[in-house]
């Protein structure tokens, strides 16, 4: 029936579900597991999915903070101990207190079987913006399982090509819009067809589709661009872009909703945390379980092909941002380096970048 939900919705349906601590299921054929957030996971559903046998699946950048074993290469399967409680979930997969007890094991890491439902378990954590990190059992009948609890059950076959992929996004509306930055302008909403975040470009008079336009693929920066955080250069990049905008005349903001590096603002206030303990901003993203940068800058490659543009003299100073545009099919015809913002208190996140992150700062 057309009314039957599709996989791309019970991907949307089971992101909600582990933010609301509701366990989710995976069917891969006849086997399967039930996953949980270690982060959302109630005592009770803790205590449940012990004794089912489960495993915590962290990423290989938390296991090696934890100094256990992956076996799995990107992926490491912790045994859980008979007393595993919710603070020791949460200890295991939050960074907070490591310094404060940097000891948590001897922790003794699963080496034989598949991993790759716990893999796949952390990419729908991280797709839900939580800590990757997931409880994850084995269940002999899945489907019956999630049937008998009324659970989303996801068929790992179908469900991770759409984890991996890209959403297709599609123009909700558009208005005008004159800014104080820029001048006229107007303003497009994209939708993703996978139930995510919206994201905007913001259209500076009228550019020809004939010849690159110049452009800015700005991740969203709550702290930034809206309280004019003074730990990074994202606030005065947006402006300075606009403003470069509006004195040519013509330009393209893409606004992507990929906040701290496309980890979500939680985790970005966590890693914000561990920087006030010492670590630099790729460290932090590290001892959380991410990688130094988890976003897809080919969702704006896709929205300005949607547009019409298909080249672009792109403001940036990270070519990882070129080089994804140039695999999605656009053409950087010139980059435009955007150096403004450093300040006393975001100099040495600004070297970072430069160090570890490859910006041409």
């Amino acid at each position: 029936m057309s009314f039957a939900p599709t996989m791309t919705e019970l991907l949307a349906r089971a992101r909600a579900d582990l933010r609301m601590g509701v366990p989710v299921v995976l069917s891969d054929g006849a086997e399967g597991v039930a996953l949980i957030s270690a982060e959302t996971a109630s005592a009770a559903r803790l205590s449940e999915m012990r004794g089912m046998g489960a495993v915590l699946a962290i990423t290989a950048r938390r296991a090696e903070t934890l100094k256990a074993r992956a076996y799995d290469g990107d992926v490491a399967r912790i045994l859980l101990p008979e007393d595993a409680d919710g603070r020791w979930l949460r200890s295991l997969a939050d960074p907070a207190d490591d310094l404060r007890v940097p000891m948590k094991g001897p922790l003794r890491s699963m080496r034989d079987g598949s991993a790759h439902l716990h893999r796949m378990a952390i990419m729908l954590a991280k797709a839900a913006h939580l800590l990757p990190a997931a409880l994850v059992a084995p269940l002999a009948d899945p489907k019956g399982f999630a049937a008998a609890h009324g659970l989303t059950c996801l068929e790992a076959g179908l469900a991770g090509p759409l984890l991996a992929a890209s959403a297709k996004h599609l123009s909700v509306v558009a208005a005008r819009l004159p800014v104080e930055a820029a001048g006229a302008g107007r303003l497009h909403i994209f939708r993703p067809d996978d139930g995510g975040e919206e994201h905007y470009a913001f259209e500076v008079g009228a550019p020809s589709r004939e010849r690159p336009v110049l452009a800015r693929l700005h991740s969203a920066c709550f702290t930034g661009d809206v309280l004019g955080s003074l730990k990074c250069d994202c606030g005065p990049q947006l402006r300075a872009a606009l403003r470069q905008m509006g004195e040519e005349g013509a330009g393209v903001l893409l606004y992507l909703n990929q906040e701290g590096r496309g980890i979500g603002l939680a985790n970005k206030m966590r890693a914000y945390s561990l920087q006030d303990q010492g670590f630099d901003t790729v460290e932090a993203n590290h001892r959380l379980g991410f990688e130094d940068d988890e976003r897809d800058f080919t969702l704006g490659a896709q929205i300005l092909g949607k547009m019409g543009f298909s080249a672009v003299r792109l403001m940036t100073n990270n070519p990882r941002k070129i080089e994804m545009m140039e695999k999605a099919g656009v053409t950087v015809a010139e980059r435009v380096p955007l150096k403004v913002g450093e300040g006393d208190l975001n100099r040495a996140y600004l070297a970072t970048k430069a160090a570890k992150s490859g910006h041409l700062l």
